[in-house]
This record gives structure tokens, C-alpha cells and sequence, in this order.
């Protein structure tokens, strides 16, 4: 049962369109807040609390460059997540437009 309700938590979080998004952003690479945050066209302060969602859940991890705090997926131990992760689009595009002011 504990895995049913893990999964379910993890599946209604990803319910929401902006969560969703930020997954299929990180499916190519790690990605700085400021980075996420222009591509979503959102402030940051609403970024970083979707963020902290996804982190609790245990489905990105975070990691400290400089001032910056860059995200990555994690989800190797949840199949379930990388199967939904196979259908999502690529953004690929999206991402390579950004400016990078982060760096």
C-alpha cells in the first residue's frame, strides 16, 4: 500500500501543467532556477515553490554552483515516472534559446 500512495502523491503532483513542464525541461539537463524561470515565463518565487515540491517528492535533485542552484531529474528508482517521462515532448529547442544570464 505504501508504494500505491508514493506513487499516487508523485502522479497528482504531476497533474499540474507547470510541474509537468519543469520535468520535461529537465529530461535534457540540469537546469539553474533562472534558467526555468524564463522559460516557464513565471517569477521566481513561483518556480522555486513547484520546485520545492518536485524535491520533497524525490523527483529532482538539486545542486549548488556558484550562487545558483541547479536542478536535475531523479527518478532512476521510479519506472513509473520514466515511463510518463518517455511521453512527454521534447523542449530541447526551447532550452537552447535561453540566454544563460545565470552563468
Amino acid at each position: 500500500m505504501e508504494q500505491i500512495n508514493e506513487m499516487a502523491e508523485n502522479l497528482k503532483l504531476l497533474g499540474d501543467k507547470t510541474r509537468l513542464t519543469m520535468m520535461a525541461l529537465l529530461k535534457d539537463r540540469a537546469l539553474c532556477v533562472c534558467d526555468i524561470v524564463e522559460l516557464l515565463e513565471t517569477s521566481q518565487p513561483n518556480a522555486s515553490q513547484h520546485l520545492r515540491k518536485l524535491k520533497a517528492a524525490g523527483l529532482v535533485n538539486e545542486t549548488r554552483k556558484g550562487q545558483w542552484i541547479y536542478y536535475s531529474l531523479n527518478v532512476e528508482d521510479k519506472p513509473y515516472i520514466q515511463a510518463i517521462m518517455g511521453y512527454l515532448p521534447s523542449l530541447k529547442e526551447k532550452i537552447d534559446q535561453i540566454k544563460n544570464d545565470c552563468d
